[in-house]
């Protein structure tokens, strides 16, 4: 079975970025990164979800923190030079990103926002972000995430008590 390419995966191919594809059975009921980590059989520190956020000053920002995490609102404030911010509403995610809940991924957006990938990345030879739709996750080294969406690691998240 060949793979249906998505935006995220032709966008790697083009920059020369090597990475791998898996896939799990989606749940609609349960979209969230943990659920993907759990099928996967894959450690949740190394799942990294994909956060679209809000300024004061209506400019849009985009987290990347791990199933196990949250993003920090404080620290996004300090990273993104922010008043205040909050996540966007699910309903406006499509529009924004080209990409619905459970899909979202950092690669391929309808525009290129400011990106921060929590620092914990850096942790581990390659991490799993979302492949842009759901039920696919694209495996590759931080280094490479961040060359392909010019996003920049920064101390963004904590880690929610499970």
């Amino acid at each position: 079975m060949s793979e249906k390419k998505t935006n995220a995966m032709r966008i790697l191919d083009g920059l020369g970025i090597k990475y791998s594809v898996t896939g799990y059975d989606v749940d609609p009921d349960n979209l969230d990164a943990l659920s993907a980590a759990s099928k996967l059989g894959v450690s949740p520190e190394k799942i990294f979800k994909t956060i679209v956020m809000r300024n004061d000053k209506n400019l849009i920002f985009v987290f990347c923190v791990s199933a196990e995490s949250e993003v920090n609102l404080k620290k996004a404030r300090a990273v993104s030079g922010s008043r205040e911010i909050k996540p966007v509403k699910m309903t406006e995610l499509l529009g924004l990103t080209g990409y619905i809940r459970g899909g979202c991924s950092p690669i391929g957006m309808k525009r290129k926002y400011p990106l921060f990938i929590d620092e914990t990345a850096t942790l581990f030879e390659e991490i799993y972000i979302s492949a842009g739709i759901r039920g696919r996750q694209l495996i590759l080294s931080p280094d490479d995430l961040i060359k392909a969406t010019e996003g920049t690691f920064a101390d963004v998240a904590t880690t929610v008590a499970t």
